[in-house]
C-alpha cells in the first residue's frame, strides 16, 4: 500500500519544479514536462520514491537509530520541528554548526556546557554571581538552546540525514557523505539528485510540500518505533515464560544431587556396619 497519492501531491503542490533556466540536468528523469518556463515533476515517480524512503526510515526507527532532520529555510523551519518532535528524533533548523557530524565531540561539548549552566542554574550557584555575570551566562545559555537545544539528546552519530533542500543545506551533505551516513532528501529541479541516497523529487519550496512529505515519512518512523516496542515487550514475555522452566530444571538439579548424597550416605553406613 502506497503511503501517499498523486492527487495528494498534487493538491499540495509538490509538483511545481524551478525556473527551465535554473535546471540541474540530472533531474531530467524526474521531469514530467515544462509549462510557461517552469519544470513539472513527474510525481508517480514521486509516490514511488516517497514509499522507499519512508520504507528505509521505518527500518532505521526499528532498529532503536536517530534520523537528524535538517531544514534552515524559513518556509520549513517549523513544520520540520513540529514533525520531528512528535516522532522524537532531532533535528536542526537554525544555521548548521559546522562540523556539526565531522567534529561531533566538540558539538557534544558544547551541548554539556548548556548541561552545566542549567545544573547551575539549579543549585543556587547564580544567586553567589553578579547581575552582569547572571546576564552573560543567560544569553549563553539562550544562544546554545538557539542552536543545539533540538540535539541536547543526540548522544551518538545519527544513521541518518533527512534534508529539505540539498542545494542549501550542501555543507550537512558533504559531511555525511564524509562519514558514509545516508542521507534523505526532498530534491527539487534545480539540486543535484546523485548527492543523496534516497531522493524525494518535490518542490522544496512550498510549505505544504514539505508538510505532505514529512507526514508520510513521519509516520513511517512511527511505525518503526511501535514495532521496536511490540518485539521488546514480546522478548521479554518470552523471557518471563523460560523463568519457570528454569527454576524448575534447577529444582530438579538440586534434588538430584541430594538423591546422589543420600545413595552415597547409605553406602558409607553399610561398610561401616
Amino acid at each position: 500500500m502506497s503511503r501517499t497519492n498523486f492527487e495528494t501531491l498534487l493538491e499540495a503542490g509538490c509538483h511545481f519544479g524551478h525556473l527551465k533556466r535554473k535546471w540541474n540536468p540530472a533531474m531530467a528523469p524526474y521531469i514530467f514536462m515544462e509549462r510557461n518556463g517552469i519544470h513539472i515533476i513527474d510525481l508517480h515517480k514521486t509516490v514511488a520514491k516517497i514509499d522507499e524512503a519512508a520504507e528505509a526510515l521505518k527500518q532505521i526507527a526499528k532498529s532503536g537509530r536517530k534520523v537528524l532532520f535538517v531544514a534552515t529555510k524559513k518556509q520549513a523551519k517549523q513544520v520540520v520541528a513540529e514533525k520531528a518532535t512528535s516522532v522524537n528524533m532531532p533535528y536542526v533548523t537554525e544555521r548548521w554548526p559546522g562540523g556539526m557530524l565531522t567534529n561531533f565531540p566538540t558539538i557534544r561539548k558544547a551541548v554539556k556546557k548548556m548541561a552545566n549552566i542549567d545544573k547551575l542554574m539549579n543549585d543556587g550557584t547564580f544567586s553567589n554571581l553578579s547581575k552582569r555575570e547572571i546576564l552573560q551566562i543567560s544569553r549563553q545559555r539562550a544562544k546554545l538552546e538557539k542552536n543545539l537545544g533540538s540535539i541536547a539528546d543526540l548522544n551518538k552519530l545519527p544513521a541518518a540525514l533527512f534534508i529539505v533542500d540539498v542545494c542549501k543545506e550542501h555543507i550537512a551533505v558533504k559531511e555525511a557523505q564524509r562519514l558514509g551516513i545516508p542521507v534523505f532528501g526532498i530534491v527539487d529541479t534545480n539540486s543535484n539528485p546523485n548527492c543523496v541516497d534516497f531522493l524525494i523529487p518535490a518542490n522544496d519550496d512550498a510549505n505544504k510540500s514539505i508538510e505532505v512529505i514529512l507526514d508520510a515519512c513521519c509516520a513511517a518512523i512511527a511505525e518503526g518505533v511501535e514495532e521496536r516496542k511490540a518485539e521488546k515487550v514480546d522478548t521479554e514475555a518470552a523471557g518471563e515464560g523460560e523463568k519457570p522452566a528454569r527454576k524448575r530444571s534447577a529444582k530438579a538439579r538440586v534434588e538430584k544431587e541430594e538423591a546422589v548424597a543420600e545413595t552415597e550416605e547409605t553406602k558409607e553406613e553399610a561398610k561401616a556396619e
